[in-house]
Parts: structure tokens; sequence; C-alpha cells
């Protein structure tokens, strides 16, 4: 095996670990990435570039790995089940590990009739459990799919993603104990408003001794406005939004909104680092990127390990 990516050595060092999110361009200049990557650069461990996200048609996830490593970062790369059958997952797998993306997250992807191409054909060849299993039977098996052999195992560390607020609730935590014993080793988490039911996932979690086995990664949003809390609450599917939050926000006058909505994720931050199983957490600032580096330090999380 080769040396090890950034994310596993954090991990697996027992630090908390910090990751963001960094969404690709709707072109072909490779410079929207690395203006973003330059921000995030040195205050995270890995950053993950994501697959099409909605199903709008963006810059691969792939390509755009390829330049955050070549900056010097570790990129987690998105990989979902919408847009490819077997033959192409397991290549760009392949492809992936030989150029040294080391951390590959495991998603089945939105379906196409949220994104600019509704008539597009989805594929869903597999889901993204069998997806993880794919990827460890590769690594650990030597196998495809197929059981023909891999002449070259993929040198890959295996995300997942669990939202812990979608209904029933009450099955949440056996979905990640499944994704666990498909070979997931780390998880990045839908993002966390209601701190008190996520609280109550980890207690499952922990019941059923998930935390031991998977690294969980707690998901984190800065909320500019309550405009966008609003939002979050009433449009996205499985996001939890406590009202308190959101009254939290209407009382602050608006040209103060960004700053509170920052004391608000610093404050969740605090809380989930005393919260046993949880290993670090995921910024998703949606194209808020600037403010990462200020919320990283307020929680005391830099400089980095």
């Amino acid at each position: 095996m080769t040396a090890q990516g950034n994310l596993k050595r954090v991990l697996q060092s027992g630090a908390f670990a910090v990751t963001a999110e960094c969404g690709p361009p709707r072109g072909a200049d490779p410079d929207m990435i690395r203006i973003k990557a330059k921000i995030l650069k040195g205050y995270v461990d890995s950053v993950n570039v994501t697959d099409n996200q909605t199903a709008v048609v963006r810059m691969s996830s792939f390509a755009s790995c390829v330049i955050l490593k070549d900056m010097g970062i570790d990129p987690v790369m998105q990989m979902v089940c919408r847009d490819r059958n077997r033959i192409a997952i397991q290549s760009d797998v392949l492809g992936a590990s030989a150029l040294g993306i080391k951390n590959i997250l495991c998603l089945s992807g939105d379906h196409q009739r949220f994104g600019d191409h509704k008539g597009a054909k989805n594929v869903f060849d597999i889901d993204s459990l069998q997806l993880i299993q794919c990827i460890r039977d590769m690594r650990d098996e030597g196998r495809f799919l197929s059981g023909e052999e891999v002449k070259g195992r993929p040198d890959i560390f295996i995300g997942c993603v669990e939202n812990p607020f979608a209904d029933p609730f009450e099955i949440r935590a056996m979905r990640l104990a499944k994704k666990a014993a498909a070979g997931a080793q780390f998880c990045q988490t839908q993002c966390i408003f209601n701190i008190e039911k996520f609280e109550r996932w980890m207690e499952m979690v922990r019941g059923l001794g998930v935390h031991e086995k998977v690294s969980i990664i707690a998901g984190i949003t800065p909320l500019k406005s309550v405009g966008m809390a609003n939002y979050m609450k009433r449009n996205v599917p499985g996001m939890d939004v406590p009202d308190k939050l959101i009254d939290r926000l209407r009382g602050t006058p608006k040209e103060k909104a960004p700053e509170e909505g920052i004391s608000i994720c610093v404050e969740t931050i605090d809380r989930l680092k005393g919260i046993k199983g949880v290993c670090g957490i995921h910024i998703m600032a949606i194209g808020w990127e600037e403010i990462i580096p200020e919320i990283v330090k307020s929680a005391g999380l830099y400089p980095r390990p």
C-alpha cells in the first residue's frame, strides 16, 4: 500500500478532524477550484468535491480532485450512482487511485428531476451500499463485481453519508450500521441544527457499537440570514432547523445576521466536540467558503495537526 491520505491519518491519530466542501464550477475554468482551495488550505484536513450535486451539470468531481491534489490538498472524491453503471464506477475507482486520490465518498445521488436535465436517463445500476461493498472488495479482496481479479488494487479510504434527521428516525442508526458492515470507514452527516436530536441519534449509534467501526464527522452549515434558515427548514428534505434558532436570527439586526450565524455554528461545534463518538466536523458553507478559516479558528481547531 502507498502512503495514506491526510484525512485517514488525522482520524487514526485520534485528532478531531475538520473537512470542508467545495462545489465545482459550471464550466471548465480550473481557477474556480483553485480560488476556493486557497481559502481552505491549511485550515481543513481534507476537501470534498461534490459530484454534480442536485443533478446540475458541473466540472467533474474526479477532475476537480486532481486539481486539489496538485495543490497539496487531500481531496475526497464524491461518487454518485445516478450517472454511472458498475463498469464506469469501477473504472473511475481505479483511475482515482492511480492518480493518488485516497478518499471516495459513496452516495446514491439526487434524482435528475431536481436538476437542469430533467429528461436525462438515470442509471442507479447499484446503490450506495453496494458501491461501498464494491470498493471494499476491489481493495481488500482484489475482485471486481464480476468476480474477476483486480490487477493493482485501489488504495481507497471509503466514506458514506447519513442523515440523522430523516424519517423514520428510528432506523437511521441501523442504516449507518449497514454501511459500516459493508465497508464504510468514515461518515459525513447532514447539516446539524437540532443538536438535541443529533445527540439522541448518537446514543443509538453508540448502542449498536457503530462509533467504534466508522469515524463519524458531523455536518455543519453556517447560516447567513433568517431567510436562509427558513428556506432550509421549509424546502430542503430531511433538514431539521428548530424554531428557536430561526427566532434567534430573526431577532438579530440584518447586518449582524452573518456574525450571529457564525456564533451559532461555533457553539454547535463546541457541543459536538463533547459528544462521544463524534470524530470531527464537515463544514458545508454553500458558497461562503471565505468564512471557514474564521469558524475553524474560533472553534479552537487551528492549527491543524
